[in-house]
């Protein structure tokens, strides 16, 4: 009979080693995430498979704290008040994961766009960017058009706005880019775009997260290009 309980503890024991190693799985960036030019200036032609584990994620409360998360080291005053409004509504916030998280994100959607796969996008996107993504996948398609994206590099990720608006957290950052973009018709013809020509984008995209809410993605909500 003890042989039999010590043999009961054991399965407990590999049970909640089992539990807390997927969930420090699942709190990394393992769910990765106007009408302008916005996604048309897409990255690479990567599938946006199983999107629905690729949404940006806060890393959990576990997460050590990484390099200059009490933002001192932010130049910018009006930057490192809102990284500390989000750090005191989540502590779970580091910039370095984010950014990361972003990244990822960004190639994601505009690939995503660039394959016509809305259905991936859904998870990604908040319903004021998923509507206008959705109409102009379905109006391409209409018109019998393929988009063929290629990231030639990507050149910087920086957060340029944070901070929160009530208990939803924001973060607005700058994508620099080269990309190559061309558009076909239903027999192959290049109706817009050059094969051959790559050119700098720059994407201005803003994230949004309900620090309040239990699940941990953040979608975008906003998109903008300076070209």
């Amino acid at each position: 009979m003890m042989n039999e309980g010590f043999q009961f503890l054991d399965i407990i024991i590999f049970a909640m080693i089992a539990a807390f190693f997927l969930l420090r799985l699942r709190s990394r960036l393992g769910r990765r995430t106007g009408h302008e030019r916005r996604p048309t200036n897409a990255l690479s032609r990567r599938q946006a498979e199983d999107s629905q584990d690729k949404v940006i994620r806060l890393p959990d409360g576990e997460a050590a704290a990484a390099p200059g998360d009490d933002f001192s080291d932010v130049g910018d005053s009006a930057l490192a008040a809102g990284f500390t409004q989000i750090k005191l509504a989540d502590a779970s916030f580091t910039r370095e994961d984010f950014l990361a998280g972003s990244r990822a994100a960004f190639e994601l959607i505009v690939g995503a766009y660039a394959a016509g796969d809305a259905a991936a996008l859904r998870p990604l996107l908040a319903d004021e960017t998923y509507d206008p993504f959705s109409r102009s996948i379905k109006d391409r398609a209409d018109a019998g058009h393929t988009l063929e994206t290629v990231l030639v590099s990507v050149d910087g990720a920086e957060i340029i706005e944070a901070g929160m608006n009530g208990r939803t957290a924001f973060v607005t950052i700058r994508f620099v880019s080269h990309q190559i973009n061309v558009t076909r018709d239903g027999d192959g013809e290049i109706v817009e775009g050059d094969p051959h020509d790559s050119a700098e984008v720059v994407d201005i995209w803003t994230f949004e997260r309900d620090t309040r809410s239990r699940d941990p993605n953040w979608k975008l909500v906003a998109t903008r290009s300076l070209n």
